[in-house]
């Protein structure tokens, strides 16, 4: 019991120390001006794109390509268990690979939720 509550503080404290700075980079941000350096890039002849703009299409441009393999892991996982012949060593591989590629498909999914909430908020305060 002590061992749980003691791996659950630990990973409470990690993920605090990783999410700490997000929060305070977010909190300057918003008390300075929302230029991001437009104006420069506008000066130099490039396309007038917001920069968050552009981070938000890469980060669903690599959410949709590991989306895409963990559906192929499925699939794979279906496959191999649709030829296992009944061959229980073969179904069980099957059934963890399967498995595996749902639990990614969730994370990338929860990923891609977490991601969009947070650009939009701050997007929002910046621009408020």
């Amino acid at each position: 019991m002590r061992k749980k509550i003691m791996k659950r503080l630990v990973v409470f404290s990690f993920m605090l120390l990783i999410l700490a700075p997000a929060f305070i980079f977010a909190y300057s941000a918003s008390a300075q001006s929302a230029d991001l350096g437009i104006n420069y890039a506008r000066n130099l002849g490039l396309p007038e794109r917001d920069p968050r703009e552009a981070a938000v299409s890469l980060v669903r441009l690599l959410m949709t390509f590991l989306g895409i393999i963990a559906v192929i892991i499925i699939l794979l996982g279906g496959f191999k268990w649709m030829t296992a012949a009944g061959n229980e060593d073969k179904v069980s591989e099957a059934k963890k690979l399967i498995g595996a590629g749902i639990i990614g498909l969730v994370i990338i999914l929860a990923a891609f939720l977490i991601v969009n909430f947070v650009v939009t908020n701050v997007s929002n305060a910046l621009n408020s």
